[in-house]
């Protein structure tokens, strides 16, 4: 029997050292598909960040004057690595987040394409010559690295969050502290490790662990750092963009979505509810892009919501080391309590639970596909963020009122629309208030595409190559030349 490799070493990462559990006070992390203890996150104390924003601080002033062809290389060489060792970070990321494995191995392995795409862009961060008025003058516009960068990602997608903050911000010339959620810390931890390994010099990148209230206002609020970078709710989302605003500390906000799906009736329905019953089940829901609001054409609702369900019932809810499993836990009860509230509420305002809708009694935080139909606009689930394996379906008559209903949040991250036609194709790109439109599939998230959102779900873009705008200053120099 081949012996089976113990969870990860957790730690905090400052000035190129790494500090262990043993060291310092911290949470355990939890396995959510049994509940089971797998390691102890070390918490950062005062003197910690004080460490860390001096490092970071001390680092920048080298790391801004390295040539972008070297910063390339060490990006390029923690891509190499990723690849090595996707398949030992993926099975850490299931046991801590419980996507199943073949989910974690796809975020770990992708996620290496972030690493390339920064490194070959990181070169081309242009200026530009502006033509003068006076023949002895030259005009330039240079771009520079804004400095250190507090980074904030989130629990659903630990690697590849954490990867593009990175890599957008060392390849620009910044330094960074990092703050991930402390839920499934194994695979950001790996993701430093691999810097580390790939020669990234000491204070460039800082890893922190602790209370996040207390972590984010510490770093926004000194000096020293000089842009914040956050991918989580729209509550905690507005609270630090308000603490940076107090600061004057240029933000990056990608927030909460309730994605709007359009099913036109021209539709092809049993392409679109099997591809949409998987997309929706991808990290049990758990996606700020995921689908969830449902709004299908009345004339082929019950169609569409049949197949919908047919095609759930063929997703194995279970572990995430388990190969049969296609869908995982909940990260954690929280998620579970959530679900279950919705559906109640769903329910009680006249829906119909058309499948799922009863939670795991066993071990684990597991919550089935769940179909709710005729759900009022009025019903909670219509208006907050699930984040979970919950949809509803309600239905339209015209392309005007599917665009009203889609737009009728303040919420405005992804969208889906699913037509034959180029004219509703059209209107509904175009009509959609939202920062990315995919249409007959998931097309959004690659490295070279924008990845932001509009009104409440964010400001700015983390993806394409408005990232490196997010990362450096314009400057503007006029010069005599005689």
């Amino acid at each position: 029997m081949s012996e089976v490799k113990p969870y990860a070493d957790l730690a905090l990462y400052i000035d190129g050292v790494f500090i262990g559990a043993e060291a310092r006070d911290g949470n355990e992390v939890i396995n959510p598909a049994d509940g089971s203890v797998l390691g102890r996150l070390p918490h950062a104390r005062t003197e910690d960040m004080d460490k860390a924003i001096a490092s970071a601080s001390r680092a920048f002033e080298t790391w801004r004057w390295i040539s972008p062809l070297e910063r390339g290389k060490i990006l390029r060489r923690v891509a190499e690595l990723i690849r090595e060792r996707a398949q030992d970070i993926a099975r850490d990321l299931t046991l801590d987040q419980g996507k199943p494995l073949a989910e974690a191995y796809a975020e770990v392995f992708n996620a290496a394409e972030h690493a390339e795409w920064h490194a070959e862009e990181c070169r081309r961060i242009y200026g530009r010559v502006i033509p003068p008025r006076d023949r002895n003058v030259r005009q330039t516009v240079i771009r520079q690295p804004v400095g250190v960068c507090a980074a904030f990602t989130p629990w659903n997608f630990p690697f590849n969050q954490a990867l593009r903050k990175i890599s957008a911000a060392l390849g620009s010339g910044c330094t960074v502290i990092l703050k991930p959620a402390h839920d499934a810390p194994s695979a950001v931890v790996a993701l430093v490790r691999l810097f580390d390994e790939a020669g990234l010099p000491p204070g460039c990148l800082n890893l922190v662990w602790g209370p996040s209230n207390s972590i984010s206002r510490y770093l926004i609020e000194t000096p020293a750092v000089r842009k914040i970078s956050f991918t989580g709710s729209v509550p905690i989302g507005k609270q630090l963009g308000a603490l940076a605003g107090e600061h004057m500390k240029r933000v990056t906000m990608e927030l909460g979505g309730h994605a709007p799906v359009l099913v036109f009736a021209d539709a092809d329905i049993d392409r679109t509810a099997a591809y949409l019953s998987v997309l929706k089940a991808r990290n049990a829901g758990q996606v700020c892009m995921a689908p969830s609001r449902f709004f299908v054409h009345a004339d082929v609702a019950r169609e569409f919501t049949e197949k919908f369900i047919a095609a759930n019932e063929k997703l194995v809810v279970g572990d995430g080391l388990d190969p049969k499993t296609t869908m995982g836990p909940l990260t954690n009860r929280r998620r579970v309590e959530a679900m279950e509230d919705l559906v109640s509420d769903a329910v009680a305002v006249g829906s119909i639970l058309a499948s799922g809708g009863v939670s795991h009694d066993g071990a684990g935080h597991f919550f089935p596909p769940t179909v709710l139909t005729d759900v009022p606009l009025s019903a909670k689930i219509m208006n907050e963020e699930p984040f979970g394996p919950v949809v509803p379906i309600t239905t339209f008559q015209t392309t005007d009122e599917a665009l009203t209903l889609a737009n009728a949040l303040p919420f405005g991250l992804a969208s889906y629309v699913f037509t034959r036609s180029l004219e509703i194709n059209h209107r509904a790109t175009y009509g959609i208030e939202a920062g990315m439109v995919s249409v007959n599939h998931f097309g959004i998230a690659l490295p070279e595409t924008p990845l932001g959102g509009v009104k409440d779900s964010g400001v700015g873009s983390e993806g394409g190559t408005e990232t490196f705008d997010a990362y450096t200053t314009v400057k503007f120099i006029s010069e005599l030349t005689a």
